[in-house]
């Protein structure tokens, strides 16, 4: 069994579905498909969710019927039969009526993650739709009933594996399921979601779960590139990568990936292949095992990163320093990206500034604290790069009229990272593509 999942822009247009529904029936082996919302429909969500927090009532009603008006033109393209049309029709009534009746209701983080959850359940019921009047059989195996999280938002992958099993064991015979990306139930048993970009996530632990033979993600963008291609004009596919050199990348702000949707299919050892809707006989990229090459891949940026600088004279020769320092971070819950030392400093990144004062606070009995916002994270990423024949010296040639902030290498053998200021960033991706790559 494989998994194939489908992002907002490769189910945005009714044509797209269509083109997908032609991908999906070519298989030989079951298949489960992973859908995410239209294009577009969760940013409506959160903006809805937005105006209802804040009690502006009239604005989340005018944002909902222009959502609503988009579904009704889509249906008007996706489906031709009476009955296909009525029932397409009646799966957007009942979604809006729910969507209309929260105006009446106080706001809460758990009622909006069930507005959140709305585009995914829109997207595979009409896909679903789409399908049956086709004559395709399928079944739509709904994702709350076997995606979970705990008390800290981590999946399950035992549970899902058993629920998941439970409910296609169900279904003897069928060659095609299709599912919801990103939607989940949590601890509590409430809706809740595996955050943005979380339907890479689902494909992944679903591939996990069902031992797939390969979990394949379809986007519109033929697989991993090795630079951003909306920022550098010339870029070229990356064919073949390892699971640490896609984790890497993915972390560091490669957008085709979402971070955490590498370690289900890592632990289980499922190849990933990163594939173009639109260019679907494109090789693209396959993530496994294997780097395939020793040396630099890919560079990827991560944007609104904040550093700071913990200066003190007693870190000299003081064990236990770093310790609590990292717990500030710890107890806000706050990841470290990157971090440099020195006799008297250290040097972190983050990129959740939600907590910023208060981890600013309990700093300074450590020393000064200096802080600079707006920074940008630099990832070069490649197997064992260092083994790279001059790889440091093109690095460091390609950016010496760049201000470098910090310089991270020795966590991973796979990865240099650098920290600029964000206002530089265009500058050294395309400096660096012509300097690692010999491309312009």
């Amino acid at each position: 069994m494989k998994v194939m999942k489908f992002g907002g822009t490769s189910v945005g247009k009714p044509e797209r579905m269509h083109h997908i529904t032609k991908l999906v029936t070519k298989e030989t082996e079951p298949t489960i498909v992973v859908l995410s919302a239209l294009a577009g429909t969760t940013n409506a969500l959160v903006e809805i969710g937005e105006k209802i927090s804040k009690g502006d009532r009239a604005a989340a009603k005018q944002s909902i019927d222009k959502l609503e008006a988009h579904y009704q033109s889509f249906i008007n393209d996706l489906v031709k039969k009476d009955t296909a049309v009525k029932k397409a029709t009646t799966i957007i009534g009942e979604h809006f009526e729910f969507l209309n009746i929260i105006l009446k209701i106080s706001f809460s983080e758990a009622l909006n993650k069930d507005i959140l959850a709305q585009g995914e359940l829109l997207s595979t019921k009409l896909f679903s739709t789409y399908l049956e009047e086709q004559g395709i059989d399928h079944v739509l195996l709904p994702a709350l009933e076997f995606m979970t999280i705990d008390n800290h938002d981590e999946p399950h992958i035992g549970s899902i594996k058993v629920r998941l099993s439970q409910l296609v064991q169900q279904h003897p015979g069928a060659k095609l399921f299709v599912t919801q990306g990103y939607i989940c139930r949590n601890a509590r048993g409430e809706v809740d979601n595996l955050k943005r970009g979380g339907g890479d996530y689902s494909a992944s632990l679903i591939a996990a779960a069902i031992n797939a033979s390969v979990c394949e993600i379809w986007t519109d963008i033929d697989g991993m590139h090795n630079n951003d291609p909306r920022i550098v004009k010339r870029t070229v596919p990356v064919e073949q990568m390892s699971f640490e050199e896609a984790a890497e990348l993915a972390y560091f702000g490669a957008k085709i990936l979402h971070p955490a949707s590498i370690w289900p299919a890592q632990q289980y050892n499922i190849p990933v292949k990163l594939l173009n809707t639109l260019q679907p006989d494109a090789k693209g990229t396959r993530i496994d095992e294997k780097a395939g090459s020793v040396g630099v891949k890919a560079v990827a940026a991560k944007d609104n990163i904040i550093a700071i600088r913990i200066k003190s004279s007693r870190m000299l020769l003081a064990y236990g320093f770093l310790r609590k320092i990292f717990e500030v971070f710890e107890k806000y819950r706050t990841p470290i990206d990157m971090i440099t030392t020195s006799e008297v400093a250290v040097s972190v990144t983050i990129d959740n500034a939600v907590y910023l004062k208060e981890i600013l606070k309990e700093l300074e009995p450590f020393g000064n604290i200096e802080v600079d916002e707006n920074q940008t994270i630099i990832s070069v990423v490649g197997y064992e790069i260092a083994k790279t024949e001059d790889m440091v010296k093109k690095l460091f040639g390609s950016i010496m009229n760049i201000p470098v902030r910090m310089v991270s290498y020795g966590g991973s053998p796979h990865n240099i990272s650098l920290l600029v200021p964000a206002e530089y960033k265009t500058q050294i991706l395309q400096q660096l593509n012509k300097g690692m790559f010999g491309l312009e």
